[in-house]
């Protein structure tokens, strides 16, 4: 029986030019839930994450918090979806420029649903059967692979996947799920030979204090 302990990334640059690094409340974020990690003596057999910057910072402040760094393995395959193609194709390539961040997020839905129906004009983007596959494949190998308690550091989307997955939801779940992903947020599953089981979806105890309000974040 393997734990997987799934870890979004921190906060990233959202608005930036380079979306792709964490901001400076993101990295407090990763250094918390370090922190937290290491108030609990947790141990890691295993560590695996995707190649985003984002992902190799996050691991990186949290080994701050924790105390001592930590060796990972990089798996592409647990990058994100390229959520700029997707939009494009849905705007027919108007884009989005200068809407705020609620537009921003409803346009994202309709798109990641269209996405995930098949129904998305263009080619740029990476279909979802493509996507799903690979991220799934990148499963497959994480609960397969070296030790018990396995940490996992990737993104919203390919955690919602992976979790769709395990609770059969309908391909239109993962959107769902992904758009309710909090940054550093932590998904637990117990995987066996034969099935996976959720155990807790997109928790934030590191942020839940009175003296972190306004931490919580999702983008």
């Amino acid at each position: 029986m393997a734990e997987l302990i799934l870890v979004r990334h921190a906060q990233a640059s959202f608005g930036a030019a380079d979306y792709d690094q964490l901001s400076a409340l993101g990295w407090r974020q990763a250094r918390w839930l370090g922190e937290y990690f290491a108030e609990r003596g947790a141990t890691f057999d295993h560590v695996v994450r995707g190649s985003l910057r984002r992902h190799a910072e996050t691991l990186a402040g949290l080994g701050e918090g924790l105390g001592r760094g930590l060796q990972a393995d990089e798996d592409a395959r647990l990058d994100e979806y390229n959520s700029h193609a997707l939009l494009h194709a849905h705007t027919g390539g108007n884009g989005l420029k200068g809407a705020d961040r609620r537009s921003h997020f409803r346009a994202l839905r309709a798109a990641m649903y269209a996405w995930t129906d098949g129904t998305l004009a263009g080619s740029a983007h990476e279909p979802f059967p493509a996507f799903r596959a690979r991220v799934l494949a990148a499963l497959d190998a994480v609960r397969s692979g070296k030790g018990e308690r396995v940490l996992v550091i990737s993104s919203g989307g390919p955690i919602s996947t992976m979790l769709a997955e395990v609770l059969r939801m309908p391909a239109r779940g993962v959107v769902d799920l992904n758009l309710q992903s909090r940054n550093t947020g932590i998904t637990e599953l117990r995987a066996g030979e034969r099935a996976i089981q959720c155990v807790s979806f997109n928790n934030v105890p590191h942020l839940d204090r009175p003296d972190r309000a306004g931490a919580m974040t999702y983008a």
